[in-house]
């Protein structure tokens, strides 16, 4: 499982920083690779840490993405 989490608000995705490490939202996929989560839980901790309840975070399943249970549009 490859998780990104995923603002509904912006369509930010949420990924440390280069500078300092801590998670902060980016624009672009690229960036986003070095947020990538490996297990539920922890996606589940970063958005109860990072997000606020305006960002709508959603978790996208990168595996999950071009396969027969892709997430409908």
């Amino acid at each position: 499982m490859r998780l990104l989490i995923q603002s509904k608000t912006t369509g930010h995705f949420l990924a440390p920083s280069l500078d300092d490490g801590q998670p902060g939202w980016v624009a672009s996929l690229k960036e986003a690779g070095g947020g990538v989560v490996f297990d539920i839980e922890s996606a589940h901790q970063l958005v109860e840490d990072w997000c606020e309840p305006d960002d709508f975070p959603q978790l996208i399943d990168l595996d999950r993405l071009g396969t027969a249970s892709d997430y409908l549009p």
